[in-house]
């Protein structure tokens, strides 16, 4: 060619084709697991076992029992379940019909639910017996009329077993055998998940095939997992579909632990009986966990590594978290960039500093995964980044394959969101010079007090510090003279002892006097069922 760009030789008869171009798909992830380590025990649930070879052959009765009942591509199935091997098999069955599955949260109440079987138009649902009666109610209350399927879970006494016949009834009109395919397009829609009501405002975010399978290895790569790790299910599955570990867990056929009850009795001892080797968690398990009387607690062989986002955990916490056989890992995300999609990745240098510089490091929220392409921080109205200071503070910013298509029947919402090729997280931070990044609020929690920024999570830090200090909470309230004062919201922990006084000494010790609260509300602290503080609830009790 002359005159010009010469042609490019690699695009030459070098198309795609069947041979060299898959579509991803986290359901390569179990086929692979079943028919490599087919005995491999995947699921532990009391005394129940199913090997992986038994794990692929009921997920495949599922996505054949649902095609037999007219589910399809782009069908809406919901589970309202806890983590039992029924939630593990809906994570694969309905992706294999084309369908996407929406695992709702139970704690939320019947109108939400019933608002949630609407707007994602359920076809079927599938609800474990211990929240029977809560979803027939929400029944009563939509307009969607689902076909319901019951599990009726050995582990479980009691509830209202609801539904035209038992789970394992259904899954027996399946076939093993069922011949599922890739999906066409892995922009093609596999899960639902609403945001969790920090904001009394939930959305439907739309995962796709394509981000799923990458944040599933992100996950094998940011916590350095190795072959056949035994996951303890300490995090809701219906929580961004278990931060993508219901799918990571089958890349490296590991095992599964199911568990029913969260509490510090439950985790020690499958910790202990099994060998757990990793597990996540907000800061709630984390405060079960050191906090576990000495009957609850058991003596660890294996180290268990721990995964937690939201809130940096203090430097007291990761003290007795390493005391009680856990090593802490501090992860970030949101429900729109399907769980955790940054990470503290840790440098051996800095395991010889003293504890306290190590927590304010491990503090940090981190550098992006693998598997995100770009993380920054920016100013959200001129869109340039920030000075890498530690100090000036903007928004966070995500770009890459490991971001929801959107918000289901809210194109406004999921413009906003995009806005400038971005998303827009909501999210305050700095950033500083090594490229870590660090929260400081929410946009919406700053607190303004006489022209001053005040950042809540700084806060909440400092008053983390103090021993009598379960969780703490800090808020604006309105103020004729400053604009805004903070408000802290103290949860104590069991059998400790502290008053407001006390309290706002210890605060005012360490940091500027106008960042000090000047009200202490004791009382337990609202939480979603992942452990995130609404804040919205205490903003009405200012």
């Amino acid at each position: 060619m002359t005159g010009g760009r010469k042609s490019n030789p690699y695009t030459t008869d070098l198309d795609k084709n069947p041979a060299n171009y898959q579509q991803l798909s986290p359901l390569t992830f179990l086929e692979r697991a079943a028919s490599t380590f087919p005995k491999t025990v995947a699921i532990v649930h009391g005394d129940v076992r199913f090997t992986y070879e038994e794990f692929y052959a009921r997920t495949r009765r599922l996505a054949s029992a649902l095609a037999k009942r007219g589910v399809g591509l782009g069908d809406t199935v919901a589970v309202i379940a806890p983590n039992v091997p029924a939630m593990l098999d809906a994570h694969y069955g309905v992706m294999m019909t084309g369908g996407v599955l929406n695992a709702i949260n139970y704690r939320l109440s019947a109108q939400e639910i019933a608002f949630i079987l609407d707007h994602g138009e359920a076809k079927a649902l599938i609800v474990d017996r211990e929240f029977g009666a809560l979803a027939r109610e929400a029944l009563k209350l939509c307009q969607a009329k689902p076909f319901v399927i019951g599990i009726d879970d050995a582990q479980f006494d009691g509830g209202e077993l609801i539904g035209e016949m038992d789970y394992e009834a259904f899954l027996k009109t399946g076939d093993a055998n069922f011949a599922w395919e890739l999906p066409e397009d892995e922009w093609q829609a596999i899960t639902l998940n609403y945001t969790s009501g920090t904001t009394g405002n939930p959305k439907g975010v739309v995962f796709h095939s394509r981000g799923a399978y990458l944040l599933a290895l992100g996950n094998v790569i940011a916590a350095s997992i190795r072959a056949h790790p035994v996951y303890l299910w300490s995090l809701p599955m219906f929580h961004c579909n278990g931060w993508c570990f219901t799918w990571t867990i089958s890349v490296v056929a590991g095992t599964h632990v199911c568990l029913r009850r969260v509490n510090a009795a439950s985790m020690f001892d499958a910790c202990a009986r099994f060998d757990v080797t990793h597990m996540c968690g907000a800061p709630i398990i984390m405060s079960m966990l050191v906090n576990a009387t000495d009957a609850e607690r058991k003596h660890l062989k294996t180290k268990v590594e721990f995964m937690t986002a939201a809130a940096p955990p203090p430097a007291a916490t990761l003290a007795r978290m390493e005391t009680a056989g856990f090593q802490v890992h501090h992860v970030y995300g949101l429900t729109e960039t399907y769980g955790p999609a940054v990470v503290n990745a840790w440098h051996s240098e800095w395991d010889a500093l003293p504890g306290e510089e190590r927590a304010k490091i491990k503090a940090r929220q981190g550098v992006r995964y693998p598997v995100l392409e770009a993380l920054a921080i920016k100013d959200p109205e001129t869109m340039k980044d920030v000075p890498r200071d530690g100090e000036t503070m903007g928004e966070v910013f995500f770009r890459g394959n490991v971001v929801m298509k959107g918000y289901l029947k809210n194109p406004k919402a999921s413009a906003e969101a995009f806005k400038g090729g971005w998303f827009h997280s909501g999210d305050l931070g700095v950033w500083h010079k090594d490229g870590y990044i660090q929260l400081k609020d929410r946009s919406k929690d700053i607190i303004i007090s006489g022209g001053e920024n005040i950042s809540s999570i700084e806060v909440e830090d400092v008053l983390m510090k103090h021993t009598a200090i379960a969780f703490a909470a800090v808020v604006g309230k309105q103020d004729e003279k400053w604009g805004e004062t903070p408000v802290a919201f103290v949860e104590l922990r069991p059998g400790a002892n502290a008053t407001a006084e006390e309290i706002i000494a210890f605060v005012r010790s360490q940091i500027a006097a106008y960042k000090v609260p000047r009200t202490i509300v004791f009382g337990e602290i609202p939480k979603t069922s992942t452990g995130k503080i609404q804040k919205f609830k205490l903003r009405a009790r200012t």
